[in-house]
């Protein structure tokens, strides 16, 4: 989908009659049947229902191949080749031509790939939810949505190299959900690294930083990061807590940590005395960052946002199709290939 945004032509190759496994991932579904899942990642896309068991088929995606720039799938090992389709041998017939596979566990595994497996094995829920809670999965499928921006760099940095004479080898990708997500833990990794110990829950406090965390203020909840030793001075005055703005022990992060309690009990205790509205506008004004705690609908509300094709592209993008219905483009893609997009978008 991101790559529909940035301008690509992509065609949505599905199995037939069921189609992609997230059109039945509801409720919700709009009044047209398709679940806000589906509708969430696959605008800008035609569709095309293909049996990969039908040679008619198949002969008809390897033609699509042979035209391409770029080939996307998540099979697991072995189903293309069972299929007759040998990934190096049209990498080798097309010099030009980019394949990103994407796994759930790497090339060799034939392990499925789903977010919450990932989430769980990669260390994620093992430092997410309360200290003293069970461990908790993040709110969003992440594992996948890291994956996939993952995916997007390597294709984009494979376009940038074309024409350089890279291997068959160097034009396959291969892109894990486990890979990134591992990958994503970043200084919760580096931390376990360089002190030989285990990553912990913090709940809504941060390992490396204080304060850094949720507070309850009299009306909701709001969080305050404090990411410098400067911002500590100006948080610890505009809360009035001039007592330990002034206490040299907590001059340095290093101090703040090590009295963490200390600091957390009087912030709380402080900031539950007056509204929200109250402190983020103390703290906006001193420079410390803050934010109440939204709702899913509010943050929607300040961004383009359509129940028909999702969140308006972040990068430089822009919504050219809705998603599709399964198959919607099939007779215009069987008989046009690519130029069902210029079939399509043309005024009659």
């Amino acid at each position: 989908m991101t790559l529909g945004d940035l301008g690509a032509d992509v065609i949505k190759i599905e199995r037939p009659e069921t189609g992609d496994e997230t059109r039945g991932w509801g409720p919700p579904f709009n009044s047209e049947g398709e679940s806000a899942y589906y509708l969430s990642v696959n605008r800008n896309k035609l569709s095309i229902a293909l049996d990969l068991d039908a040679p008619g088929d198949i002969r008809l995606l390897e033609s699509l191949i042979r035209t391409a720039d770029l080939v996307v799938d998540n099979f697991r090992p072995g189903t293309l080749e069972r299929r007759g389709l040998n990934v190096s041998a049209l990498l080798a017939d097309r010099p030009e031509l980019l394949w990103c596979t994407i796994t759930g566990f790497g090339p060799k595994s034939s392990r499925p790939g789903y977010d919450f497996v990932v989430q769980a094995e990669s260390g994620w829920m093992s430092i997410t939810g309360e200290p003293n809670g069970t461990p908790m999965k993040v709110g969003v499928a992440l594992a996948d949505v890291m994956a996939g921006k993952d995916a997007t760099i390597s294709i984009l940095a494979g376009l940038a190299s074309r024409g350089r004479g890279r291997t068959v080898d160097e034009r396959r990708t291969f892109v894990s959900l486990a890979g990134s997500a591992v990958a994503a833990l970043v200084n919760v990794a580096q931390n376990a690294l360089v002190s030989g110990q285990n990553a912990t829950r913090w709940g809504n406090a941060h390992a490396n930083l204080v304060p850094y965390e949720l507070f309850g203020a009299a009306d909701r909840p709001i969080v305050i990061a404090v990411g410098s030793d400067s911002q500590w001075k100006s948080c610890a005055r505009a809360l009035g807590l001039d007592a330990l703005a002034a206490d040299e022990r907590l001059d340095t992060n290093a101090g703040r940590i090590a009295n963490r309690a200390t600091i957390v009990t009087a912030m709380a205790e402080r900031v539950a005395s007056r509204p929200a509205s109250h402190w983020l506008t103390a703290l906006a004004r001193a420079g410390v960052p803050a934010g109440t705690v939204r709702t899913v609908p509010e943050a929607l509300a300040e961004v383009d946002a359509s129940p028909l094709t999702g969140v308006a592209p972040n990068a430089p993008g822009t919504v050219r199709l809705a998603p599709p219905k399964l198959d919607e483009h099939g007779a215009l893609v069987r008989e046009y290939g690519w130029e069902a997009f210029e079939r399509l978008t043309s005024p009659p």
